[in-house]
């Protein structure tokens, strides 16, 4: 019988083992049992978040003769960054698609992102070939003041020199929205869940194939790790709401029971936060920080990742002459400005955080 893939997630069906990959009760079926649930019910039948060996993914697309379209969520960007993406990828032309563009607030210029982007690849020693920046692609991919698909066309064009094109990066970045939008189908999979590619999974586009390629996963992210019922709560669907503080004291801020941010020796500065609506941000006196997470986390201070709030690792700054963002991969970020002395931010041990210049 001639092998089929799953149109979704690009797994090889089969309908002996049910707790397998791939895993249709009718092999004639487009999709697999996962990815029906998943877009019918957003359930997921078998959990990939951890599942998927990120350097087979990348030795697979070095041995194809393509160009790289590397996906990377602006809201998530140093969680979206693959360390040594030129070593993995040597000799690739890579153009860089930025997602999401349209949950930044709109006081951020494009000008002003294009300088963010390159400051922050410089810093990471990665070089690209090119860069598009795309806005909202689930709901108004088409509107007319859109034009991120007509601008990933041209890139296309440009840099593909007859080779085929593969699309790769981190899990919930956007990949199979991206594609989905681009192929002007909803074949592929989406979810808010990550591993939701399992497989390279190649689409016929005229002349070339298009890849769409299993999610890369970073240990150091809330997304490889937090509950799956707790996912609609972290991830920003909407444009994100600055939430400003101005501190004329030592102050403390709690993201649910995800993260703690403290900041001493303030004489007067402002601290503004970029969460997802959902997730609730708790401010209040240092002095009292440490007796509001011990009688509160877990209940007031919700969703959490550990049971134990002892399972935190603390990294600390000292005051900057410019603003600084405190990033908690997979989670979102503060920038912080004015005079202080210290910060200091508990996340889990597993969890990395990324200080960086201001975005905005």
């Amino acid at each position: 019988m001639e092998k089929r893939i799953c149109k979704g997630c690009g797994a090889l069906l089969q309908n002996e083992d049910p707790t397998a990959l791939g895993y249709a009760p009718d092999i004639t079926k487009p999709y697999c049992k996962r990815c029906f649930r998943i877009r019918h019910y957003d359930d997921v039948v078998i959990e990939m978040k951890q599942g998927i060996d990120p350097h087979l993914v990348l030795s697979k697309i070095a041995a194809l003769d393509a160009l790289v379209l590397w996906v990377v969520d602006v809201f998530d960007f140093e969680a979206n960054i693959v360390k040594g993406m030129n070593r993995h990828l040597q000799g690739k032309d890579i153009v860089m698609v930025v997602t999401k563009r349209d949950l930044l607030p709109h006081t951020l210029s494009n000008e002003k992102l294009a300088r963010f982007i390159m400051s922050r690849l410089k810093a990471y020693d990665i070089s690209v070939q090119g860069i598009v920046v795309c806005g909202d692609l689930v709901k108004h991919a088409f509107a007319d003041d859109n034009d991120s698909l007509a601008s990933l066309k041209e890139a296309i064009a440009y840099h593909r020199k007859g080779r085929d094109v593969v699309v790769m990066g981190m899990a919930n970045a956007g990949k199979s929205t991206l594609l989905n939008a681009l192929l002007q189908s909803k074949e592929l999979t989406t979810s808010l869940h990550p591993g939701t590619t399992l497989d390279l999974n190649p689409i016929k586009v005229g002349e070339y194939l298009l890849y769409d390629t299993p999610g890369l996963t970073r240990n150091d992210s809330f997304l490889t790790h937090i509950h799956e019922g707790d996912l609609k709560t972290i991830v920003p669907l909407a444009a994100l709401k600055a939430r400003i503080y101005q501190l004329k004291d030592d102050q403390s801020f709690a993201v649910g029971g995800l993260c703690r941010l403290d900041i001493s020796g303030v004489k007067k500065a402002t601290c503004v936060g970029y969460f997802a609506q959902g997730l609730s941000l708790h401010r209040g006196k240092l002095s009292n920080a440490d007796a509001l997470w011990e009688k509160h986390y877990g209940a007031l201070l919700k969703p959490i990742l550990s049971e134990d709030q002892k399972d935190m690792a603390c990294y600390t700054i000292h005051q900057s002459d410019q603003k600084i963002d405190v990033v908690i991969h997979g989670l979102g970020w503060f920038c912080i400005s004015g005079d202080f002395a210290d910060i200091r931010v508990w996340v889990p041990k597993q969890i990395g955080v990324t200080f960086r210049e201001a975005i905005l």
